[in-house]
Formats: C-alpha cells, sequence, structure tokens
C-alpha cells in the first residue's frame, strides 16, 4: 500500500508566504489609515459604501427589531391589563366615596346657604335636622331635631335654602313638628313679586299642589310668577319664596280664579332647614267700628240695670 504523503501539493505553495502576506496587509491598513487621518481621502469612499451598505444592515437587524417590537408588544399588553386590573379595583374601593361626593358637596352649600340666612333674620334662628316625617298619610308633617330645650316655640317659621317649607306647630323638649306648606291646615299671606298682587296660599293636602285661593280672575298673576311672603300675618317675614305659579284658570263662570302652585322650598327633600326666630310681637289689632258700638251699647245697658 502507497502511503499518504505528509506535505501538502504545490498547488497550496502558490503565491507570497502567509508571514509576507499579514505584513503587507498589515502595512497598507497603517498607510491608509495615516493617509485617512490626514488628508480625509477615503471620506467618499466612506460614505458611498455606507449608501450601499445600509439596505443590507436594515436587512440584517429586521429581524432582531421585529423580536424586540413583538417582545414590547406582549409586555406593554401585559403592563396594561395589570394597570387595568388594579386601575378597577382603586375605582371599586373609592366608589362610596365617589358617589358620596356630590351629595357631600350640595349638603355643603345647602348649609352655607342656611347659614347665611340665619345670619340675615334675627338672632335666636336654629338650623335642625329632620329625623322623619309624620306617620299620618294625609298630614304634611316633618319631625325636626331640636325643641324647646333649644328655645323653639310654636309659630316659629321654618325656611330652607329654597324657600318656606313651613311652621313649628308643636314643640317637644328634644324635637320639634313642623306642618308643611302644602298641608291643607295651613295658609301663607303671598303676595306676587311681580305685580305685588296679594292672595294667601293654602295647602291642598297629599298628592295636590297648594292654591291661591279667593283670588279675583282679573287678578294680575301669570303662570311663572314667584310668590314671596307679604308679612301680613306676622309669623313670615316679608319677601321669603314661597311657590311658583304653574296653572291659572279664569272661569268666567267662577266667582275665583284657580291658581295651583309649586312649592319653591325642599317640603319633601331637605335635611337639614332653619327654624327662624319668633318675631317680635305685634300691636293689637283696632276694634271695628261694628264691635265699638256694640260694646258702647252693652255699657249703656249694664248702666241703665244698675240704675
Amino acid at each position: 500500500m502507497r502511503p499518504i504523503p505528509a506535505e501538502p501539493p504545490p498547488f497550496f505553495h502558490r503565491g507570497p508566504s502567509p508571514l509576507a502576506r499579514v505584513a503587507f496587509f498589515g502595512f497598507l491598513s497603517i498607510v491608509l489609515l495615516f493617509v485617512d487621518a490626514r488628508f480625509r481621502y477615503l471620506e467618499d469612499v466612506r460614505q458611498a459604501a455606507g449608501v450601499v451598505l445600509f439596505p443590507l444592515q436594515r436587512l440584517v437587524h429586521m429581524p432582531a427589531e421585529a423580536i424586540a417590537s413583538l417582545a414590547a408588544y406582549f409586555a406593554s399588553k401585559r403592563d396594561l391589563a395589570r394597570e387595568n386590573e388594579r386601575l378597577k379595583a382603586e375605582l371599586i374601593e373609592l366608589s362610596p366615596v365617589a358617589q358620596g361626593y356630590a351629595q357631600a358637596r350640595d349638603e355643603n352649600a345647602r348649609l352655607k346657604t342656611l347659614l347665611e340666612l340665619k345670619s340675615r333674620y334675627a338672632e335666636g334662628s336654629a338650623v335642625v335636622q329632620v329625623l322623619y316625617s309624620g306617620r299620618d298619610p294625609f298630614a304634611q308633617k316633618l319631625f325636626v331635631s331640636r325643641g324647646s330645650e333649644s328655645g323653639l316655640v310654636p309659630g316659629s317659621a321654618v325656611i330652607d335654602e329654597r324657600g318656606v317649607v313651613g311652621q313649628v306647630t308643636r314643640v317637644h323638649p328634644t324635637m320639634s313638628e313642623v306642618t308643611l306648606v302644602t298641608d291643607t291646615d295651613h295658609a301663607i299671606p303671598v303676595k306676587v313679586e311681580r305685580s305685588g298682587a296679594r292672595s294667601v296660599l293654602y295647602g291642598s293636602g297629599t298628592g295636590r299642589a297648594p292654591e291661591l285661593r279667593f283670588t279675583s280672575p282679573t287678578a294680575d298673576i301669570r303662570v311663572g310668577d314667584r310668590l314671596v311672603t307679604s308679612g301680613l300675618d306676622g309669623t313670615y317675614p316679608p319677601g321669603l319664596a314661597v311657590a311658583q305659579v304653574t296653572s291659572v284658570e279664569r272661569d268666567t263662570g267662577q266667582v275665583f280664579a284657580r291658581i295651583e302652585c309649586a312649592p319653591l322650598g325642599g317640603v319633601d327633600r331637605s335635611e337639614a332647614l332653619l327654624v327662624l326666630a319668633p318675631p317680635a310681637a305685634l300691636p293689637p289689632r283696632p276694634e271695628e267700628p261694628a264691635d265699638a258700638e256694640a260694646a258702647r251699647k252693652g255699657g249703656r245697658a249694664k248702666a241703665r240695670r244698675g240704675g
């Protein structure tokens, strides 16, 4: 058997030796680096090579960028899902506070208005809390949180930030009964804010609107007119908002017009009310001529009997 020669065939020995090649290309590289750094001769070559190789570079980087974008997409989606769950949990926890915020804000505004009204009227007014409504379905009454121990007396006017609510009709040591303007036993002397026409607003009971009774069909009252207290009864200070006219029927066949109104005060929704201090005592009503004449006749008759 013929042995395999250890030396490579003559084909691989063509050209310079590897050491000579390394020395030549190393020297050439140093020369090119020096020339490029000193004279910038290869700047155009570098730019042309960059333009030619840019598509290849983008093509090489596209798989890595696609993988990175895909990973970032799934990571952001996972983070968004976690954030969404966290925000949902926080929303559920804060929902009672958020739902009560509007109510607390409105209640704060109402109390602020009541305090302003309290400072406007005489001293002795008291802010009260509505406890519950009366048990009689045919009577429009409320019970409030203060009574005789707080200085409340029967006959005091009760208002809220919108207008008149009613009148204190019964006082207990720690609570009081308020009869609303919608009760059938309640009446308020009022006047039309626009025209000054005076009338009396009567309550009509449960489920019915208060009415201006015994009003002439020719009275200057229109739908939308605002009614305020006239102050003629000595219970309600003049100028308090009471109701708004909602309908006017002037039937020529009737003696009086039929005028229905909507209360402006929160007779069925206010939680805090203001009880006004009782007004100063009015002077006694003068005697009517007929009463005075009857008193004189009675005096003369007693004198004759005595004689």
